[in-house]
């Protein structure tokens, strides 16, 4: 226990630093830009920037130098403003990202499962005499059934004998050869 602790501790540790890399990555790829498309373009404009004049007491070359940094920046600028609200490419990259993502269209997580069938569980009780609401039920009721059979489920299973130590986590909207597939399944899972 003590050893998988440890483990939970450091990849937890590795994974914030690994967060922090991918946030400052931005800002970094940009000062390399900038940088290097400031020493690619130098060679180019050089000659019109004379060393030996000063200009508020600083050379020349380093107002050059300044200006094409400002410029790449500008031109990165300019390129992301149009990217963002003229051909606002962004919303359709959410778009695909939301349709590919199987939890937002078919899929349930195993505590969302769970609310949902609590919540059908009570709708169920309180529409016993509705006929289109008891339908609804039973298609939510199938639905999760179809998703406990899913690998997350599974895992999740897995998970919360582990960390909650119940022996049995009862879920109470399966029918019994579901429930016994899913424990099953999570004894089979090898938890990383």
């Amino acid at each position: 226990m003590r050893i998988a602790l440890g483990r939970d501790v450091l990849k937890k540790a590795f994974m914030r630093q690994y967060w922090r890399i991918q946030q400052s990555q931005t800002l970094i790829s940009l000062g390399f830009w900038i940088t290097t498309l400031t020493l690619l373009m130098w060679p180019y404009v050089s000659w019109r920037f004379d060393s030996n004049k000063e200009l508020l007491s600083i050379p020349l070359t380093y107002w050059g130098l300044i200006a094409i940094a400002f410029s790449v920046l500008l031109v990165t600028l300019a390129i992301g403003w149009t990217y963002d609200v003229f051909l606002g490419l962004w919303r359709e990259h959410l778009t695909v990202v939301q349709e590919r993502n199987p939890f937002t269209t078919y899929k349930v997580n195993a505590p969302f499962g769970m609310l949902l069938a609590q919540t059908n569980t009570i709708l169920r009780k309180l529409s016993e005499e509705d006929e289109d609401i008891l339908r609804h039920c039973d298609f939510v009721d199938r639905w999760l059934e179809w998703n406990s059979e899913q690998e997350i489920w599974a895992r999740t299973m897995s998970s919360w004998k582990e960390i909650v130590g119940e022996e049995d986590p009862y879920l109470f909207h399966l029918s019994e050869e579901s429930r016994a597939k899913l424990e099953s399944a999570a004894e089979k899972m090898q938890d990383f």
